[in-house]
């Protein structure tokens, strides 16, 4: 394959504000870019002192040739990157993900213009208004316009022609009092422009300008004792200055505003949009955008406000976002608020973008479950400060009565999920009374030591449950087996969740709501429960193994023997003499009836049974 002279490439081009586009060995378009300086932006694909990651190295490898427009700023290369990238979506650009249809309201270009709610977008002149993420929130709008202003809803064609002819008579609507009967004449043009030119104002949260303008027309009408009109009217402002008092979330001096904010995960990333005017949010939208080379926050979000703005044609001159922007233009001021209205504006942004992503991530999640366990596990590597993800994990945990009977258990968690198969526990063998720190060291030990003499693989994560002492004790078994460096461990205290690493003089805290926290803490309680099982049944089988050992003629090995045989003290009791000679001899078969059933064998011993 012939090799791309990417230095030949950059003597044409120049030190100026454009778009770059890459194209391939087939001549098909594979990335577009913007940049300040185009020949620096280019020229760092190609240098080998710039770190890039494995994704862009791909692409650059692609390389063969190189197009490249100019443009007057870095905002105007900024736009064209948008409408370029969306007219030929390239293989290695962001892709914009909108697969949800959101309901607009609609201004119908037609003569007497209807006004009803619609998914769809034609370009035949009509206007419409939004999109609306609350669909019951748009039928709330569409109820005050119904309420507020009477509309037709029929879809005649009400030329000034066929109303002149007489060619309709009013519906039921007429009747009713939603509509004023312009199909007949009853309601001029120039008094429906009116209405729609208020409906406009409205949906465009210029409510104030229609209140104002209603009150005046109030103070006419009583002027002229016109009172019926002035009660219309009244309660027109009333219904608006209502929906305004309920609508408005911040102080209406903040006016012609977009506010942004994303959400980020490893290949997609989430961006809300909110347009204020007046103090009140009139659009709003989020939308889903896959990585491709491992972008930043910082150019995802450029690429939506592009997008944004081209999609709903505004031009607001203050962009509220929740980091600065690298984009230098007179016309557009980017704000990153700390306090204030503006930071309520930036708070509600990201709350919607954070619920949006949980929905996606959830929906996405249920259809794909192997999906969710990367996303933990890369997640547990994050913040657990890993090098490897977790596939393999396990956790120790001590159980004893006062130093009786003591039990380790061992729970393990394959891909976050618990392996039942795998759990073991341990019949402490060198430590006498209630040392929680050595049973730890033996447990560990014999663990590990088995481990590598059957080579079925180290976990990469190993979890104790306890604070410093435990966590010190099982390490001494890990440096002596030679693994301390080959595994990450970490201890988990129970008071305040505290995390403890080796050495580390602090202990390290996660979120509450962490889901790394919270498959540790499924580990630690699924190991105490094993362990309180294990412990249980050692200690019941010992009770019951020292009531068997008062009976004479039976010891401790015989004892554990009968029990092994027959399960429980019960169907110890109710066998046969010859049933228990299939495990002791018949001398010891006779004490044991005579003990559990002294009244049977005496009747034996008298004769009076055979």
């Amino acid at each position: 394959m012939e090799k791309f002279d990417y230095r030949e490439a950059l003597k044409n081009i120049p030190h100026k504000p454009g778009v770059y586009q890459y194209w391939d060995v087939n001549n098909e378009l594979i990335y577009i870019g913007k940049a300040k300086d185009l020949r620096n932006r280019v020229g760092s694909y190609f240098n080998k002192d710039t770190q890039i990651n494995a994704k862009t190295r791909v692409l650059v490898s692609k390389i063969r040739k190189i197009t490249f427009t100019i443009v007057d700023t870095e905002v105007d290369a900024w736009l064209l990157e948008n409408s370029m990238i969306k007219k030929h979506q390239p293989r290695y650009n962001v892709m914009l993900k909108d697969d949800k249809t959101y309901p607009w309201i609609i201004i119908k270009n037609e003569n007497f213009p209807r006004i009803y709610w619609t998914r769809r977008i034609i370009k035949d002149g009509s206007k419409y208004l939004g999109p609306y993420a609350s669909v019951s929130m748009m039928h709330t709008i569409l109820g005050l316009i119904k309420e507020t202003y009477p509309l037709r809803t029929c879809n005649l064609a009400l030329t000034r022609e066929n109303i002149d002819k007489g060619k309709f008579k009013v519906c039921l609507e007429y009747q009713l009092g939603n509509c004023k009967g312009p199909c007949q004449n009853f309601q001029s043009e120039q008094d429906y422009d009116r209405n729609i030119s208020e409906i406009t104002d409205v949906l465009n949260g210029k409510i104030g300008n229609v209140v104002r303008n209603l009150k005046r027309d109030i103070d006419e009408a009583v002027a002229d004792l016109n009172f019926e009109l002035a009660h219309r009217l009244k309660r027109k402002s009333d219904l608006l200055e209502n929906y305004q008092s309920k609508s408005t979330v911040v102080n209406s001096s903040i006016t012609d505003v977009d506010v942004f904010s994303i959400a980020s995960e490893e290949k997609y990333a989430f961006v809300n949009y909110l347009k204020v005017m007046n103090g009140t949010i009139i659009q709003t939208q989020t939308i889903e955008l896959k990585k491709r080379l491992d972008e930043s926050d910082e150019e995802l979000l450029e690429i939506a406000i592009s997008e944004f703005r081209s999609r709903y044609n505004s031009t607001s001159k203050e962009i509220i976002v929740p980091f600065n922007i690298d984009l230098e233009d007179t016309r557009i001021k980017f704000t990153v608020p700390k306090l204030g209205e503006k930071r309520k504006l930036l708070d509600l942004s990201q709350k919607n973008v954070q619920f949006f992503k949980k929905e996606k991530i959830d929906q996405y999640e249920k259809l794909n479950p192997e999906v969710r366990t990367e996303r933990l596990l890369s997640q547990m590597m994050k913040d657990l400060r890993m090098n490897q993800l977790p596939r393999h994990i396990e956790c120790f945990d001590n159980s004893n009565f006062q130093g009786k009977y003591p039990v380790s258990a061992i729970v393990v968690f394959r891909d976050a999920k618990p392996s039942k198969k795998d759990y073991r526990f341990f019949n402490v063998k060198t430590v006498e009374g209630p040392n929680d720190f050595a049973t730890m060291e033996e447990a560990v030990y014999r663990r590990y030591r088995r481990v590598l003499d059957e080579d079925t693989g180290l976990p990469q994560l190993i979890i104790i449950d306890g604070g410093k002492g435990q966590l010190s004790s099982a390490m001494k078994s890990l440096k002596l087996l030679g693994i301390d460096k080959q595994v990450t461990v970490i201890g988990i205290a129970k008071r305040l969740e505290e995390l403890y690493y080796p050495g580390d003089q602090y202990p390290m805290y996660l979120d509450k709501k962490s889901e790394t926290l919270k498959i540790i803490q499924q580990l630690r309680d699924e190991a105490h429960r094993f362990g309180i099982t294990a412990h249980r049944k050692k200690r019941d089988k010992g009770t019951l193994a020292t009531e068997l050992e008062l009976i004479d003629g039976i010891g401790k090995t015989t004892a554990e023997k009968l029990l092994k045989y027959f399960k429980s003290v019960k169907k110890i009791r109710e066998a046969s003499e010859s049933e228990l000679q299939e495990v002791v001899n018949l001398k010891q078969a006779k004490a044991i009836t005579a003990y559990f059933n002294p009244a049977v064998s005496e009747q034996k011993a008298g004769g009076l049974l055979p």
